[in-house]
């Protein structure tokens, strides 16, 4: 009951905050628009906690550094992005084209000043990710990234991408790492919702000036050490490494290429 409750709210907040965003995003700038979403996303994590009874604990706070920086998340559940965007007054974030199919939701994204990639990489969305967060960054605004570009069950992880990087360099900004074991309780796009306390946790900030290989590493190595130990503290079990698996990307190319070489 706990989950069919949530659910039902999760459509109709959506649908009305969605709404009433596209009606003030009629209004000059974007501070109407931000004013909803905010409200939004604070509804939501409400509703997380009193009807899905999952309740967010936040720890490092006091390691954000001031002024503009990147962050880094893992990309566990659906919900990753309420519980980072309802910490911060006007957060820039990266998503993948994948909401630009919704009509409104299109229309919503821009006048955030959200920054749309293509899903599937490759230079056009690498240029789309250096133009878009230019705008951001001029702002000085705080920018979210997921650096594996996906959803990962609790266990696994993708290869991380190298955009966060070239944000790094380009804009000479830290980054913060943000670790979560969200996914524990709202697996992915799951319908049912595990109650508990999930923890997001921001960690140290990399400092500018890194090479690209070794700015990887350590954001990689940061984000799933701390995620694994956040999972085995929900679970209860041992502190167990994710497994990376290929990408939903690289399983459609992989397939794509068997089905050639099958029909030559």
């Amino acid at each position: 009951m706990r989950s069919f409750a949530f659910n039902l709210a999760y459509w109709v907040l959506s649908i009305g905050y969605t709404l009433a965003a596209v009606i003030a995003a009629l209004a000059p700038g974007r501070k109407a628009t931000g004013w909803i979403i905010r409200r939004y996303v604070k509804r939501m994590v409400q509703a997380m906690r009193l009807l899905a009874g999952i309740r967010v604990r936040y720890r490092g706070e006091d390691r954000l550094p001031p002024g503009a920086f990147i962050l880094a998340a893992k990309h566990q559940s659906w919900g990753d992005g309420f519980t980072v965007y309802d910490r911060f007054e006007d957060l820039a974030f990266v998503t993948g084209d994948h909401l630009e199919k919704f009509p409104l939701m299109a229309t919503v994204l821009r006048k955030l000043g959200a920054i749309v990639v293509n899903n599937c990489g490759g230079r056009e969305a690498r240029d789309a990710l250096k133009h878009r967060a230019a705008d951001a960054h001029r702002d000085g605004r705080r920018i979210l990234i997921y650096p594996e570009g996906n959803l990962a069950r609790v266990g696994e992880k993708f290869r991380y991408r190298s955009g966060v990087w070239h944000m790094y360099r380009d804009f000479d900004m830290p980054v913060v790492p943000v670790a979560t074991n969200l996914g524990v309780f709202w697996p992915q796009e799951a319908f049912e919702k595990k109650p508990g306390v999930a923890t997001l946790e921001f960690l140290d900030p990399i400092p500018t000036g890194l090479p690209k290989d070794e700015f990887l590493a350590r954001l990689e190595a940061a984000v799933e050490g701390r995620t694994a130990e956040l999972v085995a503290e929900a679970t209860g079990q041992p502190v167990t490494p994710a497994v990376q698996v290929p990408t939903p990307d690289e399983l459609r190319r992989a397939q794509t290429l068997a089905s050639a070489s099958g029909a030559s």
